[in-house]
């Protein structure tokens, strides 16, 4: 599978439809990775374990798209957690195998969700849903609790909106407790998207990478420092490895080097 190397990630150069065929028939866990990603990625070790043991990273941003052109090696296609996951579904609609759990969103928005995506399927593809309490991740008993429903539930299929780095840390943590999960997607915001808690962008502001433009204006008290403060770092570091200066930090170098992916 060809990669795009960006700064200290690797991303899968896949098509929408190809990464659909592969994850349904391999199973295995998807990340996507996004520019707020990409400067995390230069001080949590942790969440640099994720990236390397993950099945599936690809991308979930147009400015990182742009990146990956201004780098010489592009990438064929973004594709965002919250398009993939209905493209997923859809893709699946008469398949009996696939049973998902949603993990994540407030109290009764998963459940919201549950039902909308079943009438459009035609069958009771999301069989259960759990909304856990704020800092769950850090009480094992809570984390427990999940696990035992997400396993008696039936589901194949796990799908966490929880936010991003928790998504996907407590995935990578808990995954091998979960032994009838085939497949793990760390899916962000698309629980309130599909429940229509939350509205997406226009189509017109994600095709042309503005996406989060319009999410810093949903939600500025929550989103303005991660868009204009924090993830204004991954520019310099971008134009850093086009000059061939990029150096992994020193923080996460001898995981990135001694660490492979499963």
């Amino acid at each position: 599978m060809k990669v795009v190397k960006i700064l200290n990630a690797s991303i899968d150069n896949l098509t929408k439809q190809e990464l659909l065929a592969k994850l349904t028939q391999y199973g295995g866990f998807l990340i996507t990775p996004n520019v707020d990603h990409l400067v995390k990625l230069q001080t949590d070790a942790e969440f640099l374990e994720v990236y390397h043991q993950a099945t599936y990273r690809v991308c979930d941003s147009k400015i990182l798209q742009y990146a990956s052109r201004f780098l010489g090696n592009p990438i064929k296609e973004k594709i965002s957690g919250s398009d993939f996951f209905p493209a997923f579904y859809k893709y699946n609609k008469y398949n009996e195998n696939i049973k998902i759990f949603l993990l994540g969103a407030k109290e009764g928005i998963s459940q919201k969700a549950q039902h909308k995506i079943n009438r459009k399927v035609g069958r009771e593809m999301v069989v259960d849903t759990y909304s856990p309490p704020l800092n769950f991740e850090y009480d094992e008993a809570e984390c427990q609790k999940i696990i035992q429903q997400i396993n008696q539930s039936g589901a194949t299929v796990l799908a966490a909106g929880l936010g991003s780095p928790k998504q996907e840390k407590w995935i990578l943590k808990y995954r091998h407790q979960l032994k009838n999960i085939k497949i793990f997607l760390a899916i962000g915001a698309t629980i309130d998207f599909e429940a229509g808690y939350k509205p997406r962008a226009p189509k017109w502001m994600s095709e042309i990478g503005l996406e989060w433009l319009y999410r810093l204006v949903s939600e500025p008290k929550r989103l303005w420092r991660r868009y204009l403060v924090d993830d204004m770092y991954f520019f310099w570091l971008i134009v850093q490895q086009k000059l061939h200066i990029y150096e992994t930090p020193r923080a996460v170098k001898t995981l990135s080097l001694g660490t492979s992916r499963n």
